[in-house]
């Protein structure tokens, strides 16, 4: 088929050829750009021009925030043709010509150029053909005008704390907007080298992917960094800076150079992020087993950036809270953060740069992979940070995605602009993770690691589909591979790889696409018969009740291969059993009372323990809780209550299971349970059931008043320990509880009189800050701090703080100020919103604020952003009543051809349909609950 494509479509550039007046030297006449029609009709580029080599020149001009450039891209011409057809968005084409390998112009004319703007394309015509198997150099000159916006080559500003605002112009092009900053071949499987040259003046330096090889200065003040050739890479990852920053810098133990950038002021925060990324750096290419390919990687925190991090090829780009620590101001937590964030970026430089997804469908590669290995590094390098404890959070996030009806298969298609930056979600990152964490422990450590490295070795340069990995997993091997023996295991390593079931080698992309080609999670249903353990699987749905006739027709065609893994109480060692089938059974023996599935939550499926299963689950942990792990114990108390939901069991059942939290010491199953109170708590304080809040509030407070009492208002103890000290705090003065409130009243007090120099232990200061910003003299104060604060991790607890406030008109100003984009930088809009809409007083407004501001949003943060997409479900998941559902689907009614772009409208559609029948199914048992409690 490909070949009769690629037939076709020569005929076709042919009859272009000959359509038009030739002379004898084979040149058609230069036609009219008005008599040209463009070329291609498809969304993603021909395949017959390839670019092997990018020389750029860009100058940008910082006062009047444009600028201009010019590119020769070297081509390889793989069927004959008139055209070249590649990316060009919001720029200002001034010329463009062609050239052979002799620099010798093709066309003594300037070139016609067609713009395809719903494509983002523009077609260049030759009048003489550019022959098959024929290398050339087109050469293209442009302006354009920096972003507003983050994507694209766009402005970011600070200011000092003398007051002087500054300019500086940085890059984001993943994963469509290099087109936005030079016309390029902006497709991941169009990778190629790129060398820069940059013009500044002298108050500004330069930075690129590589390092800079020679500066010139062209006239007084004016200089041009030229930098080294790049490594073959793909478009989204060219990055380019000039700005007025300073850095630290040390090597690794290989010798790269390793630098981190912040503005002057905010240099001293950066230490700790070099200590990071030289760790992080040795460990993987120590773990990936192949050297870093570039001399230098550069880390730097820019001022406005929409998302957290991005991986450019040895610049990688942070925004400030994801990359700076304040010795001073930054908590724990946020360190955490800084930490996992590195070591994900760091992770691309391997994954994700070295080896490239061949068509954004199979991001996860990129961003699953990354994910994961935050993880795996961390651990290595920072075992003090307990990362092991969020990888369940993780887990758990995916599965709240991944159990209702408008979730997606981790390989989607996706083909426009908005579809693919739609990909960014927690499907490709959150699940990806979980399901790569699943298949290295069905592996095992050694086998995955090996697999890895023989992916990354193979692949290096390339790009690669979903069944690549596999193969490398999974020890399949072409002719050419064997007789090389470069990539492949011996005979005995193979042995060792292969993972046998009743003596058969496993197929793993069998395995593996139920995993990644179809969405969803399973639910495996336990039950005992005598010696027999009985499973049956089926799709977890939270959306759907299985009293729902609809129930059936979304079961059909969703079959698993389940990795399963068991403890029982008769022996500790893990057992294992993949099940291929709708149903199953396996021999355990009569003596066994209980058994936990999935052990150490190391798969991504749900189990529901039938008959008299979840009471001897309940027995176990309030008689000997300490014989399940912690992670086992967090894993059912989440279970428990997304089975509530989904409509499989009762809350009676999943509130008595965690009544032995009183016995828990453990801080994940204590947060866990205690988060799903909090849960309950803020739902019914939203619906105004004033009385069931109470009751709901003095229950928590009474039944975690020895956790509440332990803690202390320092920075002590381990990263467990304070990670329960800030969550325990928050809540207990959130509902109240008279001695936390006169602790943090009096501290914030304390801390006002010091004229905001007493130190905050950092644990607990929004804690402090928001009791301190219910009164109008702790939040002006506060907000003036907020306007002044030099530390990110600081301004963003004040401003939970701030939008904690029960007064609608501080939070109104509070969002009018994040639109406006000044005080509150428009980076942090989404969160402003999302923090009202949290708040009982805000919610209502916040959603109020989403419908009247919708086009200014969307122009500021662009319909398909990950900003977007937690605005529309942060605010709408907040409601739980019919009311409210009516509202949101009359507002996506009005905004129907933008809503019918958007996988987030559906998705907050289900969260507040879930919330409206959670509701109706279980406050009057939440109700008579909290009664017997008190009996």
């Amino acid at each position: 088929m490909a070949l009769a494509w690629l037939s076709v479509l020569s005929l076709f550039f042919m009859s272009l050829v000959l359509s038009q007046p030739v002379d004898k030297n084979g040149v058609q006449s230069t036609p009219a750009t008005s008599d040209l029609s463009f070329p291609w009709s498809r969304l993603r580029l021909p395949r017959y021009i390839v670019p092997h080599h990018y020389r750029l020149l860009l100058h940008p001009n910082l006062t009047e925030l444009s600028f201009k450039g010019s590119v020769q891209i070297q081509i390889d011409v793989q069927n004959s043709t008139n055209w070249v057809v590649l990316h060009s968005k919001d720029l200002k084409i001034l010329q463009a010509t062609v050239l052979d390998l002799n620099f010798s112009h093709l066309s003594d004319k300037t070139l016609p150029v067609l713009h395809n703007p719903s494509h983002e394309q523009i077609g260049i015509f030759s009048p003489r053909v550019l022959t098959s198997g024929h290398k050339y150099f087109l050469y293209i000159e442009f302006w354009g005008e920096l972003s507003e916006g983050f994507s694209g080559f766009y402005k970011s500003t600070y200011r000092t704390s003398t007051g002087e605002s500054r300019t500086l112009a940085s890059t984001h092009f993943e994963p469509t907007s290099a087109r936005m900053a030079f016309p390029c071949f902006d497709e991941p499987s169009f990778k190629a080298n790129f060398s820069l040259r940059i013009r500044r003046t002298s108050e500004h330096i330069s930075l690129s992917n590589m390092p800079v090889a020679k500066t010139v200065e062209l006239h007084r003040g004016l200089f041009e960094d030229r930098f080294h050739p790049s490594v073959k890479m793909s478009t989204y990852l060219v990055a380019f800076i000039i700005c007025d920053f300073k850095s630290v810098t040390t090597t690794t133990s290989s010798g790269v150079q390793v630098s981190i950038y912040a503005s002057a002021e905010k240099w001293p925060q950066t230490t700790y992020a070099l200590e990071v990324a030289v760790k992080m750096m040795d460990f993987y290419e120590k773990y990936f087993d192949i050297p870093y390919p570039l001399p230098k990687q550069d880390l730097i925190a820019i001022p406005d950036f929409q998302s957290g991090a991005m991986e450019n090829w040895g610049l990688t780009t942070y925004r400030e809270t994801s990359l700076l620590v304040d010795p001073l101001t930054s908590c724990i937590a946020d360190k955490v953060w800084v930490t996992m964030v590195i070591g994900h970026e760091l992770a691309h430089q391997w994954f994700g740069n070295l080896v490239t997804m061949e068509w954004w469908n199979d991001i996860w590669l990129n961003e699953g992979f990354a994910k994961y290995m935050e993880f795996i590094s961390v651990e290595a390098t920072y075992p003090e940070l307990r990362v092991d404890e969020y990888l369940l959070d993780t887990c758990f996030a995916a599965f709240g995605y991944d159990s209702m009806n408008s979730s997606r298969p981790i390989c989607s298609p996706a083909e426009t602009p908005t579809q693919i930056e739609q990909m960014f979600d927690t499907i490709s990152y959150e699940k990806g993770a979980c399901v790569l964490h699943m298949l290295r422990h069905f592996l095992t450590d050694e086998v995955f690691q090996s697999g890895i490295v023989r992916y990354l070795r193979k692949f290096s340069y390339r790009n690669t589909h979903n069944q690549d990995l596999w193969d490398s997993l999974s020890n399949t091997c072409s002719e050419e591979d064997f007789l090389r023996n470069e990539y492949c295991y011996s005979g005995r390593e193979a042995f060792r790889n292969a993972y046998l079931f009743s003596g058969d080698h496993l197929d793993l992309a069998a395995m593996m696409n139920t995993w990644t080609l179809q969405k969803g999670i399973p639910l495996v249903t336990v039950s005992r018969k005598g010696p027999y353990l009985l499973l049956r699987q089926e799709r977890f749905l939270t959306t759907v009740m299985p009293t729902d006739p609809l129930w059936f027709t979304l079961q059909q065609g969703f079959l698993w291969h389940i990795p399963l893994t068991f403890t029982t109480d008769t022996s500790g060692t893990i057992r294992r059993h993949l099940m291929t089938a709708p149903t199953d059974s396996i021999h355990i023996g009569s003596e066994v009372n209980w058994v936990k599935v999935n052990t150490d939550m190391t798969g991504y499926y749900v189990v529901h323990y039938e008959d008299d299963g979840w009471e001897k689950m309940a027995k176990v942990l309030l008689e000997n809780h300490t014989a399940l792990s912690y992670k086992d114990r967090t894993h059912l108390i989440h279970n428990a209550f997304q089975l509530v939901t989904a409509g499989h069991l009762p809350l009676n059942k999943a509130l008595d299971l965690i009544g032995y939290l009183r016995l828990e010491t453990h801080t994940v199953p204590l947060l866990k349970g205690l988060g799903y109170l909090e849960l309950f708590y803020r739902n019914v304080e939203r619906r105004k059931e004033t009385v069931l809040t109470k009751k709901l509030g003095l229950y928590i407070l009474r039944f975690f008043r020895a956790v509440i009492d332990q803690q202390t208002w320092t920075d002590l103890g381990s990263v467990s320990e304070r990670r329960l000290r800030s969550e325990v705090l928050s809540l207990a003065c959130h509902l109240n509880d008279p001695v936390c409130v006169q602790r943090a009243h009096q501290t914030f007090n304390d801390w006002l009189l010091s004229n905001y120099t007493l130190n905050l232990p950092t644990d607990v200061a929004e804690t402090v800050y928001s009791v301190g910003a219910r009164d109008d003299r702790g939040w002006a104060s506060l907000f003036h701090l907020y306007s002044i604060s030099l530390s990110e991790a600081q301004k963003n607890r004040i401003m939970f703080a701030l939008t904690c406030s029960t007064d609608p008109n501080k939070l109104k100003s509070l969002l009018e100020l994040s639109l406006e984009g000044k005080v509150i930088r428009t980076q942090d809009l989404s969160s402003v919103i999302l923090m009202v809409a949290r708040n009982p007083q805000g919610s209502h407004l916040a959603w109020n604020f989403v419908i009247k501001n919708w086009d200014a949003l969307v122009q500021k943060l662009q319909l398909a952003s990950n900003s977007i997409r937690n605005i529309i479900i942060g605010t709408t998941r907040q409601f739980s009543s019919r009311e409210d559902l009516a509202n949101v689907q009359l507002f996506f009614e009005s905004i129907k051809d933008q809503a019918n772009q958007l996988s987030a409208t559906q998705l907050a559609l289900d969260n507040l349909e879930k919330n409206i029948r959670w509701c109706e199914r279980n406050l009057e048992t939440l109700r008579a609950w909290l009664d017997e409690q008190r009996n």
